[in-house]
């Protein structure tokens, strides 16, 4: 009963006649209920400082660590219709193997011939080229023969004009003594005449000196004559000179200008040679594509083309294939506030689809069915989706990953950070504060051997 009242009654009741009241009045409810209370409220206070590990969640896809063992498509190189396939969806091929074959369709590559014409052709240039080269070997050997015969030539031209210049000088030392011989017998002559006329010589002494004296004149008028036809042959001795220079040094040029015009077209023969090799090339790596094969090992999964006969344009993916060895990893994507808490090497537990878990996102330890990690590499520029990618490469000191795990599979992801008492984490997530920045021991101790 309630004892509202200063006036009580409870004396007078009977508790005999109520069993209820008597075992409502003799419980001690309230004491348990403050022990429990006060237990609880201990074990709350002892729970609040029980480390916690912050963490950032984060969806993801399993992709793979190296570009080159992503999925692909295969393109046709060259356009083409398609008419025969080497394998169906699901297969296994190896690197080098025969998917399908598509034929030409382009008139420039119909001749089934193409090769051997061209090369026929590209055979016929290089005989040309042989031929344009024989003609300048030729003409440097003409070349070498006219500059020999001009050599000869001019000696032979130059003793003759040597020759021509001494028999001026024999000449004309000739003349000379011609000259001295006239002037002394008409020296002589005028002498006899003065002692004729005195009368001391006789006139026959004096015809035999006049006589002397035209016979003297006759010679130096001969010597005069003679060196005259000799001065006149030294000339002519230098006009063949220059004429043999200018006749050899025309017929060097014309040859060399020969030469230079053969080696001209051998130039051009060579272009159009060099012309033909290339496009030959490219037919025969042409005629290659016909033939698409794998890139590399792995299984076809879609045939994106299909059907005998299509028509395929240059570029079209044919079929999609994934490679049969790769490295997997986790794609993940965060937000933008969270990216400067990250680092290379920081810790990362990942929740595959269709792999149940037990997560405890502040205990990593206690979580079950999740797999570790580390971030690999962390993109500088933001994704379509306003976020930033991380990849997440397995951590190779804890349990591996599925071996069953597929690319393209769903990841829940929980970067971890540090670990703080759980009290501070409700006062930081009352508040709106970020998680604590820290750098991961890797990356500490990696910096710790760089400084030593």
């Amino acid at each position: 009963m309630l004892n509202i009242s200063n006036t009580s009654v409870s004396r007078y009741i009977d508790r005999s006649k109520f069993t209820s009241l008597r075992k409502a009045e003799e419980r001690a409810s309230s004491k348990v209920l403050r022990k429990v209370l006060g237990v609880f409220f201990g074990i709350a206070l002892l729970f609040m400082f029980v480390p916690w590990t912050q963490n950032i969640r984060a969806r993801g896809n399993v992709t793979t660590l190296k570009p080159d063992q992503r999925p692909q498509t295969i393109h046709s190189v060259i356009g083409g219709r398609i008419e025969k396939w080497f394998v169906q969806e699901g297969d296994f091929v190896k690197k080098g193997d025969t998917i399908l074959f598509i034929s030409e369709v382009k008139d420039d590559y119909f001749d089934p011939n193409l090769l051997g014409r061209t090369q026929e052709q590209l055979k016929a240039k290089e005989m040309s080229v042989d031929s344009y080269m024989e003609k300048v070997r030729a003409l440097d050997k003409q070349i070498d023969a006219l500059v020999q015969t001009a050599e000869l030539k001019l000696k032979q031209t130059k003793n003759k004009y040597r020759q021509a210049e001494l028999k001026v000088v024999a000449d004309s030392m000739d003349y000379q003594a011609y000259k001295v011989n006239f002037d002394i017998a008409q020296t002589q002559f005028e002498r006899f005449k003065e002692l004729q006329e005195k009368g001391l010589k006789s006139l026959t002494d004096l015809e035999n000196k006049r006589n002397s004296m035209q016979k003297a004149q006759a010679e130096m008028i001969a010597g005069e004559n003679k060196l005259l036809t000799s001065r006149n042959e030294l000339i002519n001795a230098e006009v063949e000179l220059l004429a043999v220079q200018a006749k050899y040094r025309d017929e060097i040029a014309k040859a060399e200008s020969d030469k230079y015009t053969a080696m001209s077209s051998m130039y051009d023969a060579e272009a159009v040679v060099t012309k033909l090799q290339n496009q030959y090339m490219n037919y025969s790596v042409r005629t290659g594509m016909y033939y698409i094969t794998a890139p590399q090992n792995g299984f076809i999964t879609k045939a994106i083309q299909s059907g005998i006969g299509e028509t395929v344009k240059e570029g079209t993916p044919i079929v999609s294939i994934m490679p049969a060895d790769y490295d997997l990893a986790v794609a993940m994507y965060i937000k933008p506030i969270d990216l400067p808490l990250l680092e290379k090497g920081a810790q990362v537990r990942i929740q595959f689809d269709g792999w149940p878990a037990i997560v405890f996102s502040g205990w990593p330890n206690t979580s079950y069915g999740t797999y570790g990690g580390k971030v690999f590499a962390i993109d500088n520029f933001i994704s379509d989706n306003g976020k930033y990618r991380v990849l997440v490469a397995p951590d190779e000191e804890d349990h591996p990953w599925p071996t069953a795990l597929r690319v393209g599979a769903g990841a829940s992801n929980m970067l971890l950070l540090k670990d703080v008492p759980i009290w501070y984490e409700l006062w930081r997530q009352i508040n709106g504060f970020p998680p604590d920045y820290y750098k991961p021991e890797t990356t500490s101790l990696s910096d710790k051997d760089t400084k030593k």
